[in-house]
């Protein structure tokens, strides 16, 4: 369960980071893009089901693309209602 538990977080944290590679400017730091890959697999699995695919189908390449898939639209989303604001 464990075992398991940490995979999830490793592909979680892979897909967050190429993703925020491809949609840049979000910003968001490590621990950020982690919780955007778990988030983005849930998303991804969900749309991949709506279109007939198989989602995440354990710990493979598969999963690794739904997972970047759904944090890809995640930050597109994040960034879309973000804008372009600045702190300073």
């Amino acid at each position: 369960m464990l075992l398991s538990l940490v995979l999830w977080l490793i592909i979680g944290g892979v897909a967050g980071w190429l993703a925020s590679l491809v949609v840049r400017g979000t910003g968001l730091g490590l621990v950020g893009d982690i919780v955007v890959g778990i988030i983005g697999a849930f998303i991804g699995g969900f749309i991949m089901n709506a279109f007939g695919a198989s989602g995440a189908t354990g710990f493979n390449f598969w999963t690794l693309v739904v997972a970047f898939i759904g944090a890809a639209i995640l930050l597109f989303i994040v960034r879309l209602f973000a804008g372009n604001r600045s702190l300073a």
